[in-house]
Order: structure tokens, then C-alpha cells, then sequence
């Protein structure tokens, strides 16, 4: 692909975001205490600490909100791929998609929480299984051809789910009704929570390896390492070029969302460099990325793979969940293809 003007390497700011994220949740946050927060996923003191470190104003333009902290889409995958290494069990994806729609100073402090319900409301009024909407105290939404925002009290409960995510329904009448814009309002603020889901996969992903080496490297079988064996070897010599187009998708996805790059597409020259259609790619393929080096790692890890006492299987399982949140695959691939392919594309005209 050409990405003229796209650099790969981490600028002096990424890299400062990366390490103080990384140091954070390095010593705030563990697998036993993300298991702790089962099965409602919320840890109200780690994010309070997240917010105490400015997280909760971080999507916010620094014109916008003084001390906001990262200013571009580029510098908000470094942090969240740093998230999704941990699976840190806090609402903070669904309140940096939500909160630039609601700047007000309890929403940038992490008062209150904000969330984005992913599809429009149903005809009975009710957002459906939003991510977040367990703890959130806002959420912003698609009612019919209205982007508003509802505030009520959250439930506090949610159903079973394979990600020990904190949705649930909420409704669109019950509570302080605002509206906030229109249709094209809530399509920019799905497209950031894609992207900042891309990159929280990517952490999944990252971890996943990490802990599969880990793993092969101490497991020994008939007096050497697993790793030693070339099954091992090979299988695991297809996470990095999963891993890393997965993570270049999402920093190109972001590049082009900070240069506002529209409609610069042509798939028939290799170029693309439309924001949209980078972070549906950056989606599919980091979902992608992370189910598959998870579900290998698991794998590797034989039958401990499935006990509690080995952290892969909190990164297995919520590299499924986290992009069902969005619903069913297929039909954000051929979103992608509609974006990719539209209907006045030669190959795609009637007749043909």
C-alpha cells in the first residue's frame, strides 16, 4: 500500500504516552484482579486511578480542555493498545468514544461515565446490549434520525457474556434526554470506537504472544522445551506478521483520521488512505489477529489454557467478545467491501 506522508515509528509523544500507560497498568492492574471484577467487568477504583491520570479527558482536543493529554487519534491507539494488554476492567473505549460529544467537566473528570450504544435504538425505545451501559451514567445514541443523549441511573447489572463486559439495555426515554446532533455525528463517533477497539486487539494480541512464549519456553516434554519443536515453532511463527499488520492498520487508520484523509481510495492502484475505510480494515484485521494468535497460544498452553490460574484465557475470551459488541462480522467485512468497492466501480456496474 502507499502512505505517503505515513510513518511508522512511535514520534517522542507516542513514546511517552506508551511507557507511562505502560507503567500504570503494569502496577495497577493484574490478572487476579481482573478476574476480581467478574462477572460485571467494572473496577471502580482502577477507574478512578485511570482518571486521576487524565484518561477520562484524553479523546478531548487540548484547545478544547486545558491539560486534556493526547490530542490526535495516533496518540489514543498507543494508549489503548497499552489497555487491551491488560484488559483492564474499566468502561474506558466506550468513554473516549462518547465523551467528545459531551464535553462537560464531570464527563472529562470520569464523574460521570459515557457511553456509546453501537446501533440505533429498536422501535420499543431501547438501545440494545450497549458496551458499558451496566455503569455508564450517560449514553449517547441513534434514535431514529437523532443523535441524543440520555442520563439516568446505571443498573449495575448485566447479563452473562463471553467478555465479562458490562452491557446491558438501556432506555431512550427513561432519564434526562438531550439532542445532540444528527446521523453523521454518531457515524464519526462509531468509527473512533472501531478504531480504538482496533487497537485494544492489538494489545490482546501483543499479550497473547507474549504468553505463549513464555509458556513454550518453560513447558518441557521428553527432556526439552516444547518451543524446541518445530510444530511449535512454525505455528508461532505466524503471530508477528498477523500482530503487526494488525497494529500498522490501526496507526494508518489513525494517521489518516489526524490528516483528515477522505475518499482517497483506489484499490485497483493499492492506495488507500481514506480514514473510513483504513479503520474498517484495521477492525476486521485486528479482530482477526487477536482470535487467532489467542486461540493458538491457548492451544499451546494444552488443558491449563482453560484454567483459571493462566491469564491466556482472559485475553481468549475477550478477543471474541470485544468485537461482537459490534454484531456479526460478515457484516462489517462487507461494509468494508461497500467502502472499498462502491457501487460506480466498473467491475461492479450493471451488466458486467
Amino acid at each position: 500500500m502507499i502512505h505517503t506522508g505515513f510513518d511508522l515509528e512511535l514520534d517522542g509523544d507516542q513514546q511517552a504516552i506508551a511507557q507511562l500507560f505502560q507503567d500504570f497498568f503494569a502496577k495497577e492492574v493484574g490478572a487476579e484482579r481482573v478476574r476480581s471484577a467478574e462477572p460485571l467487568g467494572f473496577d471502580a477504583e482502577l477507574w478512578e486511578a485511570l482518571c486521576g491520570l487524565g484518561g477520562a479527558s484524553m479523546s478531548l482536543a487540548a484547545e478544547a480542555v486545558a491539560g486534556a493529554g493526547a490530542t490526535r487519534c495516533a496518540d489514543l491507539v498507543v494508549a489503548c493498545e497499552e489497555f487491551g494488554r491488560c484488559v483492564a476492567p474499566v468502561p474506558w473505549i466506550e468513554h473516549l468514544a462518547a465523551a467528545p460529544l459531551v464535553p462537560e467537566s464531570d464527563v472529562l473528570e470520569g464523574r460521570r461515565i459515557v457511553t456509546l450504544a453501537l446501533h440505533p435504538a429498536g422501535p420499543d425505545g431501547r438501545w440494545r446490549l450497549v458496551p458499558a451501559g451496566a455503569v455508564a451514567h450517560t449514553v449517547v445514541g441513534l434514535d431514529g434520525d437523532e443523535l441524543v443523549r440520555v442520563s439516568s441511573d446505571p443498573p449495575w447489572t448485566s447479563p452473562a457474556n463471553h467478555g465479562s463486559a458490562p452491557i446491558a439495555d438501556r432506555s431512550t426515554t427513561q432519564g434526562e434526554r438531550v439532542v445532540l446532533g444528527s446521523r453523521a455525528d454518531f457515524v464519526r463517533a462509531l468509527d473512533r470506537w472501531r478504531l480504538l477497539t482496533s487497537a485494544a486487539l492489538v494489545g490482546i494480541a501483543a499479550k497473547a504472544q507474549d504468553l505463549a512464549l513464555g509458556y513454550v519456553r518453560e513447558r518441557r516434554q521428553f527432556g526439552r522445551p516444547i518451543g524446541a519443536y518445530q510444530a511449535i515453532q512454525h505455528g508461532i511463527a505466524d503471530f508477528p506478521a498477523r500482530l503487526d499488520g494488525a497494529r500498522m492498520l490501526t496507526h494508518k487508520a489513525a494517521w489518516a483520521w489526524d490528516e483528515n484523509v477522505r475518499g482517497a481510495t483506489n484499490v485497483d492502484e493499492g492506495e488507500i488512505r481514506d480514514a473510513c475505510a483504513l479503520t474498517a480494515m484495521a477492525f476486521c484485521f485486528s479482530s482477526e489477529a487477536a482470535a487467532f494468535v489467542t486461540d493458538r497460544s491457548l492451544h499451546y498452553h494444552g488443558s491449563y489454557g482453560f484454567s483459571r490460574e493462566y491469564e491466556i484465557g482472559l485475553y481468549y475470551r475477550r478477543a471474541r467478545a470485544w468485537p461482537l459488541l459490534l454484531g456479526d462480522p460478515a457484516r462489517e467485512r462487507a461494509r468494508l467491501a461497500d467502502l472499498l468497492w462502491p457501487v460506480e466501480h466498473p467491475l461492479l456496474a450493471e451488466g458486467d
